[in-house]
């Protein structure tokens, strides 16, 4: 278990999904810069967020919901929540594994279960990293409401389509293993060295970075003679 000090922000678990360099450029040295992707999605998860909650039969929608896990160290927001109600046949207080099937929601009959959906601006497409990300949501619901989060889904803004997640044996793991490993990375307070990659420019920090400058091991001297050569002057 984390302490209250310890709880790392789950956009912090993102960054490090994508590359732990940048977790620790943003989360130990306090660096950060905007591009165009990371405002639009910005401004797209406050529209989420900031919408109403509604009611759609046997569904329940919540928005921009305060989640946690002090088991994982992790806290943020979900931009949706949908409970589910269960089928007649489900609706007691069964148990999967150590958790609930189902839920109470307080003033409303039944039992229901919570299903957590991550907004993404882009296309439709299977990304390890996002279900990583969506996958610690589901973690944190099961720990703050003792219910079973079976799966959820990414929901992708430009082809309005939506990909379903299941929260399988293997997923969970790679999860706590993330988490683990992004906070071993803040505690130590050293930022891991660069290592250029194709995904490097998309990243909004790629000019404090500078993975293909900072990325290549040389000595002073093999750089000097580089540098010199490219001004036409003296390399011997």
């Amino acid at each position: 278990m984390f302490s209250e000090d310890d709880i790392l922000p789950l956009s912090a678990l993102q960054h490090f999904l994508f590359c732990p360099r940048r977790a620790a450029l943003v989360h130990i040295e306090a660096i950060w810069d905007e591009n165009r992707a990371t405002a639009e999605g910005y401004l797209f998860h406050e529209r989420v967020h900031k919408a109403d909650g509604e009611s759609r039969g046997d569904v329940r929608v919540a928005r921009g919901l305060r989640l946690r896990s002090l088991r994982l160290g992790l806290t943020g927001v979900a931009d949706v929540v949908e409970f589910h109600r269960l089928p007649e046949a489900m609706q007691s207080e069964t148990t999967v594994g150590a958790l609930r099937s189902g839920m109470v929601l307080e003033g409303i009959k039944g039992f229901w279960c919570p299903l957590p959906i991550e907004y993404k601006v882009g296309k439709l497409r299977r990304e390890r990293g996002y279900e990583v990300q969506l996958c610690a949501q589901a973690l944190c619901l099961e720990e703050m409401l003792d219910v079973a989060v079976p799966h959820g889904a990414l929901f992708y803004g430009k082809t309005v389509r939506r990909l379903e997640v299941s929260f399988d044996d293997s997923l969970r793991a790679e999860t706590e293993d993330a988490a683990r490993r992004l906070h071993e990375i803040v505690r130590s307070g050293k930022t891991p060295r660069v290592r250029y990659q194709k995904k490097c420019p998309e990243c909004s920090l790629v000019s404090v970075c500078m993975p293909k400058i900072t990325g290549v091991r040389r000595d002073v001297g093999s750089y000097l003679r580089a540098a010199l050569k490219e001004t036409g002057g003296e390399t011997e």
